[in-house]
């Protein structure tokens, strides 16, 4: 080998016709790992071996022709280009290291198809929140989700399912797509005291994965072998979530190794939360559309934060009202008997949960406190299950909370759960018919509790489209017609729309139809 290729800056091994190393350079040897002691070797045990062996496949006939390639080996962990240049009396191999190009086009490869495949995932799963909107039951929403994901050709089999009444095991609301033993696997683990990815997502509320499934040590053995023989290859749990609730799970198996990307995941995400409030909804509907409603009196001790806050302030606390601000957030207004304002304000802000803090009214008798309440809390958990609170009173570090929830099944199932996540105690149940109000006799109560200036003023201000944005006249305007001053005018105002809130929002247990 002469000097200019000995120093090349490309692998050069110089061949005989029968394939016998004489001479390699120095950048050859640092390609491939020879040994120093590698000339008069046989190039097979000199040149490590790729799964193509295109190589050693060059040197195989009677004679060796001209050959171009790129092939990834192993053994030293690259792809290299490789040009093999015969002459008369020796061949010469030319060697080049392109792994960092090649796995710039595996990496743009993998995007392009990672982009189609979201694309895909996402029109999919477009179509399944488009009808989880107009889905009204719990078993609807399972239905639908199986149906749009598990008949399609990009998942093996696709399952829903929710906790038992009073325990932790899994049932089973609905499956869809070529189940195979692995779905049969998986309904026996269920049963047994074993985890499995569905399971963990219930009880984390996160998302799990198992990929490639055969290799994850968490997945029982009978699933991981259900679906060696299946062919599927991985899983994603995907928790049904509203706020701090996870209301069920669902089960994707697919027969690809990486079936999910962190991006795909991130989909299925918004999957699981929009579900988790589709069911919300549908129970909010059933409360709101139902004659009548179930009473659960709920007995709540240091899990809730009003009656930690009873406790550490030695006093009574009374709930007025609740506001939902999000799916994680909660506004309540409460009243606290005979505590200085700088008291329950120092006490509140140091309670966990508690976000928020702000003195409304400060009498002397009590206080008129709006708290913000974020997190895991009995109160929340109860409103995003889809109860509606009518009362609760809290003293001495406990309280008692009671709620209306749909007369369906998931009542009981949500009070169980209820009873479960926060150790509460359920300690009265019964079924109350709700009375219904007409829009007539809503207009009539009212009428009775305004006086005739205060209606006067009401109806005038709403005629003169006081209320309107752009108002369509000011309160002078209106104070004129109605030959008052501004400042009466507003007091005849507050007064009446304090009534018609008040007949709203509290003595409202029926709404007006």
């Amino acid at each position: 080998m002469d000097e200019r290729l000995r120093e090349a800056p490309v692998g050069v091994l110089d061949v005989s016709a029968d394939g016998t190393v004489s001479d390699l350079n120095t950048a050859a040897r640092e390609l491939i790992g020879a040994a120093t002691a590698s000339s008069g070797a046989p190039i097979e045990d000199v040149f490590p071996r790729s799964i193509e062996d295109s190589l050693l496949d060059a040197f195989q006939g009677a004679d060796v022709s001209d050959a171009e390639f790129e092939e990834y080996y192993p053994d030293v962990e690259r792809w290299l280009a490789i040009s093999v240049v015969p002459t008369e009396e020796r061949v010469t191999v030319y060697l080049q290291d392109v792994t960092r190009r090649r796995r710039h086009e595996q990496s743009v490869t993998q995007l392009r198809d990672e982009r189609k495949r979201i694309a895909v995932i996402d029109e999919v799963l477009s179509d399944v929140l488009a009808e989880l909107v107009g889905a009204s039951s719990r078993d609807e929403i399972a239905e639908t989700i199986c149906r749009a994901l598990g008949e399609t050709e990009r998942y093996e089999f696709v399952w829903v399912g929710e906790r038992e009444v009073g325990g932790d095991t899994l049932t089973i609301r609905a499956v869809a797509g070529t189940t195979g033993e692995t779905f049969a696997a998986v309904r026996e683990a269920l049963e047994e005291p074993s985890t499995t990815p569905e399971e963990r997502a219930v009880e984390t509320g996160a998302l799990q994965a198992a990929q490639p499934l055969a290799d994850d040590p968490e997945v029982p053995k009978t699933i991981r072998m259900a679906g060696f023989a299946d062919g599927v290859q991985s899983v994603l749990a995907i928790p049904l979530v509203y706020g701090s609730n996870v209301h069920g799970v669902v089960g994707v198996y697919a027969d690809r190794k990486d079936g999910f990307s962190e991006r795909e995941r991130r989909s299925f995400e918004t999957l699981g939360e929009m579900a988790g409030f589709a069911v919300t909804a549908a129970r909010n509907r059933n409360l709101l559309l139902s004659d009548g409603v179930t009473e659960v009196t709920f007995s709540v001790g240091n899990e809730s934060v009003l009656a930690s806050l009873s406790g550490e302030l030695g006093t009574d606390i009374a709930l007025e009202g609740l506001v939902p601000q999000g799916d994680d957030a909660l506004v309540s207004f409460v009243t606290v008997d005979a505590v200085e304002a700088e008291q329950v304000a120092a006490t509140a802000t140091d309670l966990e949960h508690v976000d928020d803090f702000r003195i409304i009214d400060d009498s002397e008798t009590a206080l008129t406190v709006e708290i913000k309440v974020r997190g895991a809390v009995p109160l929340l958990a109860l409103t995003s299950l889809g109860g509606s609170v009518r009362q609760a009173h809290f003293a001495d570090g406990t309280g008692q909370i009671v709620v209306d929830l749909p007369p369906d099944g998931d009542l009981r199932r949500m009070a169980d759960a209820v009873s479960r996540e926060y150790n509460a105690e359920v300690v009265a149940k019964r079924e109350r018919e709700r009375s219904v109000t007409t829009a007539r006799e809503f207009s009539d109560a009212l009428a009775e509790r305004l006086t005739e200036r205060q209606q006067t003023v009401l109806r005038t201000a709403y005629l003169a489209d006081y209320f309107e944005s752009p108002r369509g006249s000011t309160a002078e305007e209106v104070a004129a017609t109605l030959d008052i001053t501004g400042s009466t005018l507003l007091h005849h105002l507050r007064a009446s729309q304090r009534k018609l809130l008040h007949a709203f929002f509290t003595d409202g247990a029926s709404t007006p139809k």
